[in-house]
């Protein structure tokens, strides 16, 4: 009996350091990107937000894109609210982009319509001096 204590105790402890990522497992600190869109969906959950965002490409063609952000907590802390990102936001995104060359990157930096510039305070290099 003490044994399964001990497994189910150290698979609560061990389960989410496992499943949570640092920057440089999934993200290309040498692979920068600058991309303006609109946002489709913004998902304010834990451990990282995701900005959903539609971008059109050279060709014209909108392709779905991905951004992380910080925590929800984090970006509360750093000038966002619930409504800062509804659907249709035409935004800009500094970031860096996903090491398995999926359309997904970590954002360091969003800009809004109105030109204010809000950091996402998420994993990428200098969120967290």
């Amino acid at each position: 009996m003490r044994f399964f204590l001990l497994l189910a105790l150290g698979a609560g402890i061990l389960l989410p350091l496992w499943a949570h990522h640092s920057f440089a497992a999934e993200f290309d600190e040498k692979k920068p990107v600058k991309m303006q869109g609109t946002v489709t969906e913004w998902e304010l959950i834990n451990p990282h937000s995701w900005i959903h965002m539609d971008v059109k490409n050279a060709d014209g063609k909108v392709v779905p894109w991905m951004v992380e952000g910080g925590s929800p907590n984090a970006l509360l802390r750093l000038g966002f609210t619930r409504n800062s990102l509804p659907a249709g936001t035409e935004i800009v995104i500094e970031g860096f982009l996903a090491k398995d060359g999926a359309n997904r990157a970590v954002g360091v930096n969003l800009t809004l319509p109105n030109g204010k510039k809000l950091f996402l305070g998420g994993s990428a290099p200098g969120a967290n001096p």
